[in-house]
C-alpha cells in the first residue's frame, strides 16, 4: 500500500492537506500503539508498525517536496542525488551568483533590505520552479518525470539557500 492509499487520496501533487491531516488524526487514534497497551505482544508489534508507517506517509505527502520526490519514485524515475552535477550550465551559472547575493548581504549597508532582496529573489525563483515542477508532474511521460526530477533538485537548493539566509539573518541580527 503506498502512501496515497494509506490516506485514500488520489496518487496527484496537488492534494488539500486539511484533509491529509485530518485523515492521519483518524487513522492514528486507530492504529496508535496506546489503544493495544492490554494486547498481546504480537498486537502492539503489529500496532506501532503501523502507527509509524502512517506517521512516515503523512510526514513525507504533507511536505511538497517530498511528496513530488515519493510521487517520482513511485513513477520509477531513479533520482539523481543532490551532489551529482547539474547538466544545466545556466543554472551552475546561477546558483554562483546567487552564492555571492548571499555573501554580500554581510557588507551591506543595510542588512535588512539586503536580506529581504535575497529573499524576494529566492522566493520569486523558488516559485517559477514550482509551477514548472507542477505541470511537469501533472502530464506524467517519460520526459516530463525526468525535467520534473531536474527541476526537484534544482528546488531542494533553493531551499537550501534560504535556510542559509535564516542562519545567516540570525547570525547577523544576534551581534
Amino acid at each position: 500500500m503506498n502512501n496515497f492509499e494509506i490516506f485514500g487520496l488520489e496518487e496527484k501533487f496537488a492534494i488539500d492537506v486539511d484533509a491529509l491531516t485530518e485523515r492521519y488524526q483518524s487513522i492514528q487514534k486507530n492504529v496508535h500503539p496506546d489503544r493495544f497497551a492490554h494486547g498481546s505482544d504480537q498486537e502492539k508489534l503489529l500496532a506501532a508498525k503501523k502507527s509509524t508507517q502512517v506517521n512516515d506517509a503523512y510526514q513525507t505527502l504533507k511536505k511538497p517536496l517530498k511528496r513530488a520526490q515519493y510521487m517520482l519514485e513511485l513513477r520509477g524515475v531513479d533520482m539523481p542525488s543532490e551532489q551529482a552535477s547539474f547538466s544545466d550550465n545556466a543554472f551552475l551559472m546561477r546558483q554562483m551568483e546567487l552564492r555571492e547575493m548571499l555573501e554580500e548581504v554581510k557588507f551591506a549597508d543595510d542588512i535588512d533590505a539586503a536580506v529581504f532582496e535575497v529573499s524576494q529573489v529566492l522566493e520569486t525563483e523558488f516559485e517559477q520552479l514550482y509551477k514548472e515542477m507542477q505541470i511537469a508532474l501533472l502530464e506524467n511521460s517519460d520526459a516530463s518525470n525526468q525535467s520534473a526530477s531536474e527541476i526537484l533538485r534544482k528546488l531542494k537548493f533553493y531551499q537550501k539557500l534560504h535556510l542559509e539566509l535564516d542562519r545567516l539573518e540570525d547570525l547577523l541580527f544576534d551581534e
